[in-house]
């Protein structure tokens, strides 16, 4: 009996390590499914970022080439005004005080000018050819402006699924 009572705790403890492997070994796969889970999610979430970032790098130089390309067209014809303001339209005729107070109220979003009065009709010494200045570069910053908005729009649209 003694050789089959070790025989059976022989058994028994055999079988008690196969158990304790079994159970330690589906542990480690365990741990391992949720390890590869957790770096698929990550992969996944920088993949999401990268495409984010290549979005977005894309915008910046559409845009960044956009309002290169409007202030060079601003350039162009602030370069341009004295061919078509010559210095004979400048001598013939400044802009009267009235048209500046309007022009700058209207430049700085301010409330229109008071009531206009005799000294609104006299030359204010700005020659034609720099308020046509004044005036592109006005224009030239406001499409550049709305180039930058297109681009934002874009970006929005592009990062959120929905358009703005």
């Amino acid at each position: 009996m003694p050789a089959i009572l070790r025989q059976l705790l022989l058994g028994l403890a055999l079988v008690g390590a196969l158990v304790a492997y079994y159970l330690i070994t589906t542990h480690r796969i365990h741990a391992a499914e949720q390890a590869a889970s957790v770096a698929q999610a990550k992969v996944s979430a920088l993949d999401g970022e990268l495409a984010a970032a290549k979005r977005t790098e894309k915008i910046v130089t559409v845009y960044v080439d956009r309002v290169q390309v409007v202030r060079e067209r601003g350039a162009t014809i602030v370069q341009r005004i004295p061919v078509y303001v010559t210095p004979q339209a400048d001598a013939a005729c400044t802009l009267p005080r009235g048209f500046v107070r309007v022009h700058d109220a209207a430049a700085e979003s301010a409330e229109v000018p008071g009531a206009p009065g005799p000294t609104d009709a006299q030359p204010s010494g700005i020659a034609l050819s720099a308020a046509a200045g004044v005036i592109v570069g006005n224009y030239t910053t406001c499409h550049a402006t709305a180039e930058q908005l297109t681009a934002l729009q874009a970006w929005v649209r592009d990062n959120s699924g929905t358009a703005p």
